[in-house]
């Protein structure tokens, strides 16, 4: 995500290195390849102006502490600029409304409105501990009303039933009644949207608002479309009162431009982004942590705190007092560990929110490891007797053979996941030890699956 402006930006910084001072020469020369890396990334031009212009006197009346490079007071004040640009802090959902409090999801077709009507449900049944109710007012697209009720069901969320016969504004004065009977805390609205804007489309929605007096009436936008994204953003905010955007597939070849111009724009806050299909997929966005991972940072905060979230805390606390009482880290143990990875969001997501200085050296060259290879070492663990992964020494070349063939893999295959396990069982030998996760985060580099 964002990888290129993050590249961009990074050469930017290395003009000011070996550099005694911040000077109106070096910050121009500097400011020249912030602007063109902000214009590559589609960010709207009179963003890039505004920020260009804010950066510029800033550092000219930066007076550099001696513990600081010039360097590194720029990037200190670039790093302020993009997070009062993107809203400064975070900008949670109004929930506070008489039950049921109604969420309008509002976008063009193609944006993820429906799957994010989905990520949304799950973030308020398992964050905010919410009776949530969904409903698609969308009567134009045939599979949208079966996709969020398919969604619902995954989440074991409610879902009121509609179909293509019916008028969106009877759709949704029956769903609201429906959540008041049923003490529901928030009802979620899907609507229509279109390839384009038109008034039509327009009409109806603003009809819908009418109709639910939503509390929150949230523009639901496709980062990918960097600044069109700005304009669409732009022409919902003048039909409607919006509260707030979700920025959408940031994980794709996104560029950032979206994400850096659309709250400057619209002057609405970004509450949540987006990464992924999968239902966890769903960001509280924090300013502040988003210019750090797009000046390669990293965003450490928000891996923690997903951590807590999705890490298996009983299974953890077991395999603490197995290394604790001196038992050997084993394949089981190692299987279980993935499957902790997979339910974060898999490698990828994490390498995505670490610093750029640590991810550049894992695998030089090597795309983000995937679901596949996830899966494919489970697959290799699970041909496996469990007498062979409690006891990996046993795994000569005769069982090697019998696993390759069982998982539908080659015997290098079972070898470089073997490696990587001895890598692992280091790992967590220094951290059962204690103080070992400066060692452990040089170690990482090995751990990537399917490298």
């Amino acid at each position: 995500m964002l990888d290129h402006l993050t590249e961009r930006l990074s050469g930017a910084f290395k003009s000011l290195r070996g550099q005694a001072q911040l000077t109106e020469t070096n910050i121009q020369d500097a400011l020249r390849d912030v602007r063109i890396a902000l214009l590559e990334a589609d960010v709207a031009l009179p963003v890039v102006k505004t920020f260009i212009e804010d950066v510029r006197q800033e550092a000219l009346g930066q007076a550099v502490l001696q513990s600081l490079t010039p360097g590194q007071a720029f990037i200190g004040i670039v790093h302020r600029t993009l997070t009062r640009l993107m809203g400064e802090h975070n900008e949670g959902l109004n929930l506070a409304a008489q039950p049921p409090a109604v969420i309008l999801m509002a976008g063009l077709q193609g944006a993820g409105k429906t799957t994010t009507t989905g990520k949304l449900a799950k973030w308020l049944k398992e964050q905010q501990k919410k009776k949530v109710l969904v409903v698609s007012c969308d009567v134009y697209r045939p599979a949208a009303i079966e996709q969020l009720r398919i969604l619902s069901e995954s989440l074991e969320i409610e879902c009121f039933p509609s179909d293509l016969s019916q008028q969106p504004d009877d759709i949704a004065r029956n769903a609201l009644d429906y959540a008041r009977r049923h003490f529901h805390d928030v009802l979620l609205v899907d609507t229509a949207g279109r390839l384009t804007i038109d008034e039509p489309m327009m009409q109806e929605i603003r009809q819908l608002h009418g109709t639910l007096q939503p509390v929150e009436t949230l523009f639901v936008v496709d980062a990918m479309q960097g600044q069109d994204a700005v304009n669409t953003a732009r022409a919902f905010g003048e039909a409607l009162p919006l509260t707030g955007i979700i920025l959408t597939k940031l994980d794709g070849d996104a560029r950032g431009g979206a994400a850096l111009s659309v709250r400057h724009i619209t002057q609405r806050p970004i509450k949540f982004i987006g990464v992924g299909e999968k239902l966890t997929g769903l960001e509280a966005f924090h300013p502040e942590r988003m210019a750090s991972r797009v000046l390669g940072m990293g965003d450490v905060l928000t891996l923690i705190e997903e951590a807590q979230r999705n890490v298996d805390q009983v299974e953890a606390e077991k395999l603490a007092k197995k290394l604790k009482k001196g038992h050997a880290f084993d394949l089981e143990d190692f299987k279980a560990q993935l499957q902790q990875m997979r339910k974060a969001g898999g490698i990828g997501a994490m390498m995505d929110k670490l610093p750029s200085q640590l991810t550049r050296n894992m695998a030089p060259g090597a795309a983000p490891p995937d679901e596949n290879s996830l899966r494919r070492i489970e697959g290799i663990i699970n041909a496996m007797t469990p007498l062979e992964r409690r006891k990996p020494e046993l795994l000569k070349a005769s069982r090697k053979r019998r696993i390759a063939a069982g998982s539908g893999v080659q015997v290098q295959e079972i070898n470089r996941l073997l490696t990587q396990f001895e890598q692992m069982q280091k790992m967590m030998k220094l951290l059962s030890q204690g103080g070992g996760m400066s060692k452990m985060l040089r170690g990482m580099r090995n751990l990537i699956p399917g490298r």
